[in-house]
């Protein structure tokens, strides 16, 4: 049995995806505009949100997807089912640019790959029946963590944590979580991770370091991550992960607040208390997080205590707004380019990937340098849009623009067809 989706929530879930893909492809990652830029360390820009919000609304859903509770081996294999399918996306990803089969290079290997791809995708996005869906997302999820930890000269260093995997672990605790105790025993399991997280991290001595510190590459977490994933880590690092072991528990709290918001929106009450209630719990969140960010300071690669209440506090108070307006006074018409982000949000996040890394991998002869090659999407950026513009902040957001553009069309012809992608 499932409640009657909230369009709110649906709209809310599109604009963060159309959000993510707009930041996530620059046509230069040395010419963006900082609200469109990662917070360097501490501290958090609007492109720091996109994450937590999209973990928030997840955990607001579960409350709509089950509103009767019901946990027996069948509810649960499907909450483990649903978790490998998102993470085994989520994996693939780290694992695509590396597939060398038969001895293939240049567009013949780009097209096994592409192949293996829409697979994987098929495998994980398909509407099977359950006993199908389990052999194929524990099938998918062994061959992708033996290949990882095979010791294979192309595999050997392929990265483990990320987005979607992150996303699936935080799904399954939280799931589990809300079937199984009341909203009583949910805040104290969200007050023990957030609490036990700050103890760890500014108490606890770091092995090689010293005393507990929230520094870059130094502090508890990133220790963690090196000792138990060497050699799997975020490439630009290395020696740490954003989205690393210790870092996903208070991640998991992040889930639960959007899990009782979740359960507040579903309160048989009147819709104005509903809307009084989150609009509470949004300011406190916020107030609350920036009081802790004295103590322990926003960080989203630490993804700190404080910035769990923060990021759910605005997202709190962003869909509340969002409810009263839709939901409430029934202001539908504007929303239409959200919904079609918001329905498709697993196809989106898969090749929204894929698509990059595949413009990349496609070589062509660089007009500007004899002999030499670029990759395709650096050719159309540079030879298509930069000359159009004398500003490369611009070149670089017209470029993202027309990513989202080109997506917004695909995604509204799902939406005709009404082709929904579900893990």
């Amino acid at each position: 049995m499932t409640k009657e989706r909230l369009t709110s929530l649906d709209v809310f879930r599109g604009f963060t995806i159309l959000l993510m893909t707009i930041v996530n492809n620059p046509g230069s990652w040395s010419s963006i505009y900082p609200p469109l830029e990662h917070a360097e360390w501490h501290g958090c820009t609007p492109t720091d949100l996109v994450f937590p919000f999209f973990v928030f609304i997840m955990g607001t859903a579960i409350p709509f997807a089950m509103p009767v509770k019901h946990f027996d081996g069948i509810v649960f294999n499907k909450i483990l089912v649903r978790s490998l399918r998102i993470f085994c996306l989520g994996l693939f990803l780290s694992v695509f640019s590396r597939i060398h089969l038969f001895g293939l290079e240049g567009i013949p290997l780009l097209g096994l790959r592409l192949i293996i791809a829409f697979a994987v995708a098929y495998a994980l996005l398909g509407n099977f029946s359950m006993k199908i869906k389990t052999i194929l997302a524990v099938g998918v999820f062994l061959i992708l963590i033996s290949l990882s930890f095979s010791g294979l000269e192309h595999f050997e260093d392929t990265r483990i944590p990320g987005v979607l995997q992150r996303i699936a672990i935080v799904y399954f605790f939280t799931s589990i979580l809300y079937l199984k105790t009341n909203l009583k025993t949910q805040l104290l399991v969200l007050a023990g991770l957030l609490v036990g997280y700050w103890l760890v991290m500014a108490f606890v001595p770091v092995p090689g370091f010293g005393p507990a510190n929230f520094d870059k590459g130094t502090n508890l977490a990133a220790w963690i991550d090196d000792t138990l994933l060497n050699g799997h880590l975020w490439a630009s690092s290395k020696t740490w992960d954003p989205e690393g072991i210790l870092s996903t528990l208070p991640a998991i709290g992040t889930g639960i607040l959007g899990m009782y918001i979740g359960q507040l929106l579903n309160l048989s009450v009147d819709k104005i208390e509903i809307v009084k209630k989150t609009a509470i719990a949004g300011t406190v969140l916020v107030i609350a997080g920036l009081i802790w960010n004295i103590f322990f300071p926003i960080n989203k690669s630490l993804w700190t205590s404080s910035y769990v209440l923060y990021t759910a506090g605005i997202a709190t108070i962003c869909l509340t707004l969002l409810y009263y307006i839709i939901d409430i006074k029934g202001h539908k018409k504007w929303t239409k380019l959200f919904l079609i982000w918001g329905v498709n949000p697993m196809i989106v996040f898969f090749f929204s990937g894929i698509i990059p890394r595949v413009l990349s991998a496609i070589k062509i002869a660089d007009p500007e340098k004899a002999g030499e090659e670029i990759g395709l999407q650096a050719y159309i950026y540079n030879h298509g849009i930069v000359p159009c513009f004398e500003n490369p902040l611009n070149a670089s957001l017209v470029y993202a623009l027309s990513y989202a553009v080109f997506w917004s069309f695909i995604l509204w012809i799902f939406y005709k067809k009404k082709l929904i992608f579900k893990v």
